[in-house]
């Protein structure tokens, strides 16, 4: 016994973790050849690691308020986000500090740390030259 109180209107739902496909196909088949309606939820169905399979059961006649809880992670997914702008090549940006600001606060960072840090000079945070 699975511990399902089998009474008209009862629910159930089980987390599962088939190997395949078609042993999900058999374990809902034998499910509503017992007499039990009801399907298959799965969250977050686009991703591998945070999808979740859950089997719902209804026992008798479903009744007109027993519908299947919606899935989540599957808002949106009828319309693709479209946006005319160009994505460039720097995904991070630092804000309103500049690159040499950035590089001194954390030279101070690191001396307060009491670490070993190179003096500041008036090339700190300028690009090195291509050499051959």
């Amino acid at each position: 016994s699975s511990g399902i109180n089998a009474e008209y209107g009862g629910r159930a739902v089980f987390q599962l973790y088939p190997e395949s496909p078609k042993q999900m196909e058999l374990i809902t088949e034998q499910a509503t050849r017992c007499g039990f309606t009801g399907g298959v939820v799965v969250d977050y169905p686009n991703s591998t690691k945070a999808k979740k399979i859950f089997l719902c059961l209804f026992a008798g006649v479903p009744v007109l308020g027993a519908q299947l809880p919606r899935a989540l992670g599957t808002e949106g997914e009828d319309t693709v986000q479209y946006s005319n702008e160009r994505q460039t090549g720097k995904k991070r940006k630092r804000g309103e500090i500049s690159k040499k600001e950035w590089i001194q606060n954390k030279k101070q960072r690191r001396r307060v740390q009491g670490k070993e840090v190179t003096m500041d000079s008036k090339y700190t945070g300028r690009k090195r030259k291509p050499k051959f």
